[in-house]
């Protein structure tokens, strides 16, 4: 088995077509490829290239419905195309973005929205970007302070939302408030607003973080924004259901992803295992070198099985909470494993960026704390697959 094909598992590829689907995403991205991602990265600029020709060939919109302008895939294909894409060297952050923006639309949104946004959305002629993660919420989404109150022309919006990404390449953020109508002061009621990225009061700066990604992530302030009547998504205070509806996506598309990374890290690593030669040896022939990389490679099988699972049972309407948080769980993990053990391989080489490995390691380790932390996967794994008690 060659390092091209190593990852082309029928145990994986649920669907016939899920195979075809692979090897064509591969070819379009294998085009761009590492080195491209790292000079855009290097340049500060953005892979628009890459991204209007995924755009092009159909894939951005692979989950959204035929009559917007989509594929009428499902989550499936959308976990393909994205583990596909990170895999030729080019993890994009704002696929994961995108995987929570679109469904939620289709799910909530009025007639208006769903045609203005996700054709759009589909062809990769605009982006979304998506504002909850308050400094002082965290994990508890009731926590936060940023209010939509109403008023006779709409709505006014006040606060700020932290690491918000992609929002200088957005035009247009989902962006879930305090409702100061329906809110008590024991417990907040929350609703989701559509809000284009140029409306006055709007105003953010870059954090400055240690990930090499053209996606970067922002402090946004709201000050006074007015909104229309129709910014609102759906029911007023629905907004946490409605966020819902997009939180297992987000979590397989960054599982997906990750376990793209590994896939990289680990044909980057048996590759050199097998040309690197000490003492007339090939280093992949030693059992200390070889014996760990068979070890993430199953563990990064593992993993995309679980992904898989996930958006399978996510497009047949079925509970796919435990099998989407468990996921990403495990290829967070699997992936920093793999991307550890590749470096390892690499020797000092591993840390130069010729090698494209060192340089992506802060990525993967972004999905270990996000979108949803560990700790908060073991707690909803402890209550609701254990039957333990909340710790929290």
């Amino acid at each position: 088995m060659t390092s091209e094909t190593m990852f082309q598992s029928p145990l994986v590829d649920t669907e016939e077509h899920h195979v075809a689907l692979r090897e064509s995403v591969g070819k379009l991205v294998a085009k761009y490829g590492r080195g491209y991602f790292q000079d855009i990265v290097a340049r500060d600029e953005k892979p628009d290239e890459l991204w209007q020709e995924l755009g092009s060939a159909g894939f951005l919109g692979a989950h959204i419905a035929e009559e917007f302008g989509g594929s009428g895939g499902g989550l499936g294909d959308l976990n393909v195309i994205i583990e596909e894409v990170a895999a030729q060297g080019c993890p994009l952050l704002y696929l994961v973005i995108q995987s929570i923006c679109a469904p939620i639309i289709a799910r909530h949104g009025s007639d208006d929205l769903k045609k203005r946004w996700l054709p759009a959305l589909a062809s990769g002629t605009k982006k979304m970007s998506f504002a909850i993660t308050e400094p002082d919420a965290g994990s508890n989404t009731y926590r936060i302070s940023t209010t939509a109150t109403r008023t006779k022309n709409g709505w006014k919006l006040q606060g700020s939302k932290y690491w918000s990404s992609g929002v200088d390449e957005a035009d247009a953020m989902l962006v879930v408030a305090r409702d100061g109508e329906l809110s008590t002061p024991e417990r907040a009621s929350l609703s989701l607003f559509v809000i284009p990225a140029n409306t006055p009061g709007i105003s953010y700066h870059p954090i400055d973080s240690a990930l090499k990604s053209p996606t970067k992530s922002f402090t946004l302030f709201f000050d006074d924004v007015e909104l229309e009547p129709d910014a609102l998504i759906g029911k007023q205070g629905d907004g946490l259901k409605q966020v819902f509806v997009g939180l297992n996506p987000e979590r397989v598309s960054a599982a997906a992803l990750n376990n793209g990374i590994s896939r990289f890290a680990l044909r980057q690593g048996a590759a050199y295992a097998r040309d690197r030669t000490v003492w007339k040896t090939p280093i992949g022939a030693h059992q200390g070198v070889a014996h760990p990389l068979a070890e993430s490679y199953i563990g990064v099988q593992a993993a995309r099985l679980l992904t898989a699972r996930a958006a399978q049972l996510y497009d047949m309407g079925e509970d796919a909470a435990e099998a989407a948080n468990m996921a990403k769980f495990s290829s967070a993990e699997a992936s920093l494993k793999a991307l550890d053990q590749a470096i390892q391989v690499h020797g000092g080489n591993g840390l130069s960026n010729e090698y494209g490995l060192a340089d992506m390691w802060f990525i993967a380790r972004l999905h270990k704390t996000a979108p949803v932390s560990r700790e908060m996967i073991l707690n909803y794994v402890a209550q609701h697959s254990l039957g333990l008690d909340k710790s929290y």
